[in-house]
């Protein structure tokens, strides 16, 4: 089976992770409040005081591939937990009795050189890649059936079998990840995954991410809106 890439924020401290719950907050301040709430925010930031914003946490609950999770833990001020392929025994209803892939299309799209390809050589990509899930699949299915345990039938799964992982940064540390994984060299489905997670963190807290848009393409607003709208 094949998925997309989600992602949905979950808590922040006291603040409520939402951007009604953002603006409820604002209304209790005057116009004048506001406008110097903002300001201070600002001007934290843009004098390199970051250590201010650390006490404000965001945890992000993410779908993705295990390849693009395994650049998320290389942030190292960060708490996470994974879904486990040692316990996680995929043949199982749980897990519908299938292993489940993240789509490459998006990768490929946000590629620099792949995009460039024919429609038709894209497409014989994603065909010798589903194949190649379709093998990893029934290796897999076939090892636990001679009575292997996941965790040592796990050796033939791929990256692109879909995973959940938990993640909780601060506010500084969601900076770097945005300037890092929002640039134009991160690898194309990471940069896919940290757009949606700025758009939901950016419309909660604007002031402290704002500028991050400008590392934005048409190609990730069209991502975005398509996941959105899906």
């Amino acid at each position: 089976m094949v998925s997309k890439t989600e992602i949905n924020v979950v808590n922040s401290n006291e603040f409520k992770s939402s951007k009604d719950s953002r603006e409820k907050l604002m209304l209790k301040l005057s116009l004048k409040e506001q406008k110097m709430f903002k300001e201070f925010v600002k001007s934290i930031i843009d004098s390199g005081h970051h250590s201010v914003i650390e006490h404000l946490n965001y945890t992000v609950v993410v779908a993705c591939d295990r390849g693009v999770s395994h650049e998320y833990v290389r942030h190292r001020l960060a708490s996470y937990s994974q879904e486990s392929t040692r316990y996680c025994n995929y043949t199982k209803g749980k897990f519908g009795s299938e292993l489940t892939f993240v789509d490459l299309t998006a990768g490929i799209e946000l590629c620099s050189k792949t995009r460039k390809l024919s429609d038709d050589i894209k497409g014989e990509i994603l065909t010798v890649w589903w194949e190649a899930m379709s093998q990893d699949e029934a290796n897999y299915n076939r090892m636990i059936e001679l009575g292997a345990s996941p965790q040592i039938a796990r050796s033939v799964l791929p990256n692109s079998l879909k995973t959940e992982i938990v993640i909780t940064m601060n506010l500084r540390e969601w900076r770097h990840f945005f300037a890092v994984r929002l640039a134009k060299g991160a690898h194309p489905q990471m940069r896919e995954l940290a757009a949606l997670i700025y758009e939901s963190l950016s419309s909660i807290i604007p002031v402290v991410f704002g500028e991050y848009r400008m590392n934005y393409t048409d190609i990730i607003m069209k991502l975005v809106a398509e996941q959105r709208s899906g």
